[in-house]
């Protein structure tokens, strides 16, 4: 189960991963335009961002996690 997990994963740790890796690379993006133009107030508005695909990423990780350990019960 564990070489096949993102074939039987749910819709739910798909979306969480994908928006996790989108805002994690929006907020990158957005700090390296805001730093290189002297941006200050975009720079620091990416931080955010980032922060948010970081929460979102953990929060895949606990919907991980509960289905092997839903599955590993049966």
């Amino acid at each position: 189960m564990l070489n096949e997990f993102w074939a039987s994963a749910t819709t739910t740790y798909k979306v969480l991963v994908f928006s996790a890796m989108g805002l994690i690379a929006l907020g990158i993006i957005l700090n390296i335009v805001g730093n290189t133009s002297h941006n200050q107030g975009l720079a620091v508005a990416s931080l955010p961002v980032i922060g948010l695909g970081l929460i979102l990423h953990i929060a895949g990780i606990v919907v991980r996690g509960q289905t092997i350990r839903k599955n590993l019960k049966r």
